[in-house]
């Protein structure tokens, strides 16, 4: 795989694919500017080295064609706070007049194009869209970690027409490199913390990392199928039925291969969904049958604190809980705490994206981790050993 920095650029219009599906509030601001801010380093290279950058992206989930709300001209009052050059933008990303504003770049400027997804074209990987977008550019560069699980025409089929001059943008190769850490570390212990709602989720990376970590410490929904698989009773808990005995065989083979599963010992426990029912904290024994776990209790905590203090490496994917309603999100923060403990005694940390991402951030401790990744699917299954599309197209 070659590297943007290795790119001969002067002169050069790069079609690089970012990730600017970034949340954006009623007002149509963004609320979070990390996966922009991320792109900057490929894309001020770029400028500094005479070229001149086409960005594509997506953003949602539109359905039906265009809709202002899902158009990426909302992005560009960010995009400018981090590169001096102007920002033009095509209000399509293949029409006649997208491809006359990117043949007539000059070298450091800048041209965004609109919403891939407004052509249904772009997720079913179709030859002749791809085939569209490679006329925007000489050279073509992936630095969309967040879709390069997806065989999209962007993300994947568009490399196809840049034979010898596709490369990785330097946000890809920092995903790669951060998640190299975990899976192939001769640092000891290594730590994985996982949580979210289902064991299916995270069964192939936990089956996948059994082969990796000395700790793995669950929470989240997820741990009540383990519970269920231990014999405790777990009320009206998450539960998915048909996976207790893989749990319970999972438990087995961490045993066999010297892997510590570490499951909940207690649980903030409610009567309903919701923070307006009964909450108590309970421990597994006394878990009462018509209440359902919300969150890992305090002793837990205390029981997954020791873990993570004792570990070199840790990979932390999916909450403790219901982490957005403030009665069920001491678990989460106090985990996210820990992290960063860890951090700063010397140990490093990827936070996977998704819901992990938004709680370090909600809990003011992004620059206190190691890394953040900015993909969840794509972490999830880059982790699980699967090859991922995207990066597979830049070999």
């Amino acid at each position: 795989m070659q590297y943007i920095n290795e790119a001969a650029i002067a002169g050069k219009r790069v079609l690089v694919r970012v990730d600017f599906n970034v949340p954006l509030n009623a007002d149509f601001e963004v609320t979070d500017d990390r996966r922009i801010r991320e792109a900057i380093p490929t894309i001020q290279h770029i400028l500094d080295n005479g070229g001149s950058a086409v960005l594509m992206s997506h953003l949602g989930r539109p359905k039906d064609g265009p809709e202002d709300k899902f158009s990426l001209h909302h992005a560009i009052p960010t995009l400018k706070q981090f590169i001096s050059a102007e920002v033009k933008f095509a209000d399509d990303c293949i029409s006649d007049d997208a491809f006359a504003m990117s043949a007539a770049l000059k070298p450091g400027e800048v041209l965004l194009l609109n919403n891939l997804r407004f052509y249904k074209e772009e997720k079913k990987g179709d030859e002749d869209f791809a085939a569209k977008l490679a006329k925007h550019g000489d050279i073509y560069a992936n630095d969309a970690f967040g879709t390069a699980h997806r065989a999209h025409a962007s993300t994947t089929i568009v490399a196809k027409h840049f034979p010898d001059t596709k490369y990785c943008g330097f946000l890809l190769k920092k995903e790669i490199e951060n998640a190299e850490k975990v899976l192939n570390s001769t640092d000891r212990p290594v730590c994985a913390i996982m949580g979210g709602a289902k064991v299916s989720d995270k069964l192939l990376l936990v089956e996948n990392l059994l082969e990796k970590v000395d700790y793995i410490l669950i929470g989240g929904g997820m741990a009540y199928t383990f519970l269920r698989a231990k014999g405790y009773r777990i009320g009206t808990s998450l539960l998915e039925n048909d996976l207790i005995a893989t749990a319970a065989d999972i438990l087995k083979k961490a045993v066999a291969k010297n892997v510590k599963i570490l499951t909940p010992v207690d649980s903030v426990v409610s009567s309903e969904f919701g923070e307006g029912g009964t909450i108590k904290v309970v421990r597994n024994e006394e878990m009462p049958d018509d209440m359902m776990g919300l969150d890992i209790g305090p002793k837990t905590f205390e029981y997954y604190f020791d873990a993570i203090m004792d570990s070199k490496i840790i990979l932390w994917n999916g909450p403790m809980g219901v982490f957005e309603m403030d009665s069920f999100s001491k678990g989460t923060q106090a985990i996210a705490e820990a992290v960063a403990k860890a951090t700063e005694k010397g140990a490093f940390s990827l936070i996977g994206g998704g819901d992990s991402a938004a709680a370090v951030k909600k809990f003011g401790l992004e620059p206190q981790v190691s890394y953040v990744s900015t993909g969840g699917g794509a972490l999830l299954e880059y982790l699980e050993g699967k090859a991922l599309p995207g990066i597979a197209a830049l070999g």
